[in-house]
């Protein structure tokens, strides 16, 4: 008889994973699906009370979790506390900041804090973890959450968008520069998911029919969207996939 292919495993088990901002909404949806497929999840976002909170009831159903906090956009001290843990298998970069304007309202304190966040800290984050990757011989997956903004334009969004765009670029550099070090670095760029951070956007009329406009398969994302997208990334059923943006946009971007 023919021997077939096997499917590659999605188990994550002995494999160590850094979610950054884990205490709600897509990280901590992130975290859970890591730690439901074995990782041992190291919980990071700057609210501690909502990381020991999450990790406790993580720990209930019996998964692997503690907590360490970081405020990304605080590079340096954020460097030492990556560069004193054992190196991280996996790497979910969730942490975001949105003041949204329009581009002629736009501060300079505003543009500063988004950047801070979503690009600056995204950055030496991703180069920290890998570079305890490289010290130890190891290979990785690192996972940036991005957004369909990365990819298109938005209203009152220019601040965001560039910040997104950043992301997707030193995403595909990153993923030149350490591809022969066996570590992976790709993007999820998601649509509208309802969370906190897009409470104000889907409680504005106007804003939520443009939205549902835009999304072809007519409704919003829901966190369980992206959860196992990022088991996909962070196992080795993704072995062959690097430098690449995986859209959970309902069809936004197919325009």
């Amino acid at each position: 008889m023919r021997e077939f292919p096997q499917t590659p495993s999605f188990s994550l088990a002995g494999k160590r994973a850094l979610v950054a901002g884990a205490s709600s909404g897509i990280g901590q949806a992130c975290a859970v699906a890591l730690a439901e497929h074995g990782a041992h999840v190291v919980l990071s976002a700057r609210r501690g009370d909502r990381l020991r909170q999450t990790a406790a009831s993580m720990a209930a159903k019996g998964w692997r979790a503690e907590v360490l906090e970081l405020d990304v956009s605080d590079v340096e001290t954020t460097q030492a506390a990556v560069a004193r843990s054992d190196p991280f298998d996996i790497l979910v970069n969730s942490a975001g900041l949105a003041r949204h304007s329009k581009a002629v309202d736009t501060t300079p304190e505003d543009f500063d804090a988004v950047m801070a966040v979503n690009t600056r800290g995204a950055y030496f984050l991703t180069r920290a973890v890998a570079q305890g990757l490289m010290a130890a011989g190891r290979p990785g997956s690192l996972i940036n959450i991005s957004s369909q903004m990365a990819h298109v334009g938005g209203l009152d969004r220019a601040v965001y968008c560039a910040s997104k765009h950043a992301v997707e670029g030193f995403t595909k550099a990153m993923a030149l520069e350490f591809g022969p070090a066996k570590i992976r670095v790709n993007t999820i760029c998601p649509t509208f998911i309802l969370t906190d951070l897009t409470r104000a956007t889907f409680d504005d009329p106007e804003r939520r029919a443009w939205v549902l406009d835009k999304i072809k398969l007519g409704r919003a994302g829901e966190v369980e969207d992206i959860m196992g997208a990022v088991v996909y990334l962070a196992s080795g059923a993704s072995g062959l996939v690097t430098g690449t943006s995986l859209m959970i946009d309902g069809g936004w971007t197919a325009d």
